[in-house]
């Protein structure tokens, strides 16, 4: 017994090795077992990675004042739908990018590559314009007070005006996923997120000649992490670091390409604007119950956003699959896939959701002292981790969708459980029938809950392996 257990370390620890440099590559043959584990170990650490950043953010913001937290939630609300653009057309790029890698068309994939950079980049531009111009309106619509406004609205200023950092840190490593490069879209947030951890407390207490910017130094920190990520990106994008290289004769437009790229990801940004802007709606119904409850609902959702990465990182795992086994011409294989990396899912979820029931004040109390804002964030840790088994699956058979560039049966399942349901319910729940932010957190859980039982439905009947782009 002794002797296997060491012989399964020493292979865990050469295969996790191989997995964070890259190694290999081809995930159409051999193990699935295997093949999940190289491509979920970096997409894991990736997606730690970048929810560190919300994490760092609200834990030195949470040193500055309640109202720095409150104006942190509220304009990630308002970010999280342009997430929801950089998202949907990081699906579309992973999908396609991913179907010509299964094809061993890599010049297309290059190609792909780039139109996704150009039409992600004017995105963001006219994005940042409404940023820089309107930020205390944009507080303002979210529900924030006079005082909040006028201390937090340059945060929101930076964040929402140079949006392109995150588009395209979003986009780029979409790209180097779909090609089963996930370390090096792991190690560019590496890169981001040690460059932001170490400029964070300079930014917002003030270091030598740098002046104590408060919450607003959070937003410069930020930036200027992912920026240098991006370059990073783009070197490697350029220099041949990956399965990808991008040459001077491929930066020009190619409407065929590019059209492609939006019909599959209109599905993408729309299933996630309609995810995201349930959220915009929860956290404006949450702010009816003051800063104290809203800090610490948003200080739970960032910390189940930090545990809920490593499920996300595997959901990818599951797309980049799916992609390149349908463009191997195995289906069959993609959906062994999809069931096998559900499961494991469902095995790490279930095991986190019993440390926030069991340890839900303590976990909040790390970040806020404040005896109100402890018990309202440990509530909502406790009722929306409650459903974690069903988010597990519900996750990874939505990415798989996605991966399979079929994104609009996930689109129609955000619909119905998020506004037709969701939203209603947390309305009702929490402001006509005075459940208050109880009613809010139920909402959440049991339209998760719902997500999956409707996806697991759609993905048994199978359409999605005759899927074309």
């Amino acid at each position: 017994m002794t002797g296997f257990s060491k012989s399964s370390i020493k292979k865990f620890i050469h295969y996790f090795k191989i997995a964070i440099t890259g190694k290999e590559e081809d995930f159409t043959t051999g193990s699935i077992r295997k093949a999940i584990f190289m491509l979920s170990i970096p997409m894991i650490l990736e997606m730690l990675m970048e929810s560190t950043f919300a994490l760092v953010d609200m834990i030195f913001v949470s040193q500055v004042s309640t109202n720095a937290i409150a104006t942190v939630v509220l304009t990630e609300s308002v970010i999280t739908l342009v997430y929801a653009l950089a998202i949907g057309l990081s699906m579309a790029a992973t999908a396609v990018v991913a179907r010509r890698t299964g094809e061993k068309d890599m010049e297309g994939a290059s190609k792909t590559a780039v139109q996704a950079i150009f039409l992600g980049t004017i995105i963001a531009t006219v994005i940042g314009v409404f940023g820089i111009i309107y930020p205390k309106e944009i507080l303002g619509l979210m529900g924030g007070e006079p005082d909040l406004i006028e201390e937090g609205y340059r945060y929101t200023q930076i964040m929402i005006g140079g949006n392109i950092t995150v588009v395209l840190l979003f986009l780029i490593n979409a790209v180097f996923r779909g090609a089963g490069n996930a370390s090096i879209a792991m190690w560019t947030l590496v890169l981001s997120n040690g460059i932001n951890i170490i400029l964070d407390p300079m930014f917002i207490f003030g270091f030598g000649p740098i002046p104590a910017y408060g919450v607003e130094g959070a937003a410069i920190a930020t930036n200027i992490g992912r920026g240098v990520a991006v370059i990073g990106q783009l070197v490697v994008l350029f220099m041949g670091g990956s399965r990808i290289k991008v040459g001077l004769k491929d930066l020009v437009f190619r409407g065929k390409i590019m059209w492609g790229l939006i019909k599959v990801s209109l599905g993408g940004i729309g299933q996630f604007i309609i995810g995201t802007s349930s959220w915009v709606i929860l956290t404006r119904i949450i702010s009816e119950f003051g800063s104290d409850v809203l800090a610490g609902y948003g200080i739970s959702i960032r910390v189940m956003m930090f545990t809920m990465m490593p499920a996300w990182g595997m959901s990818n795992a599951a797309a980049t699959l799916v992609g390149q086994n349908l463009g191997a011409g195995q289906p069959d294989r993609a959906e062994k896939s999809v069931w096998t990396t559900a499961k494991y899912n469902a095995i790490f979820m279930v095991s986190i959701s019993v440390i926030y029931l069991l340890f839900a004040k303590t976990i909040v109390g790390w970040f806020k002292g404040d005896i109100a804002v402890v018990e309202a964030g440990a509530l909502s840790l406790q009722v929306i981790a409650a459903g974690y088994v069903f988010y597990a699956y519900g996750m990874v058979l939505t990415q798989s969708f996605n991966g399979a560039g079929n994104t609009k049966v996930p689109t129609v399942i955000n619909f119905f459980c998020f506004w037709l349901f969701q939203i209603p319910v947390a309305y009702v729940a929490a402001l006509i029938l005075g459940w208050g932010p109880l009613g809010v957190y139920l909402a959440i859980t049991l339209s998760e809950t719902l997500i999956a039982a409707v996806s697991w439905y759609w993905f048994k009947k199978g359409k999605w392996k005759t899927f074309k782009v």
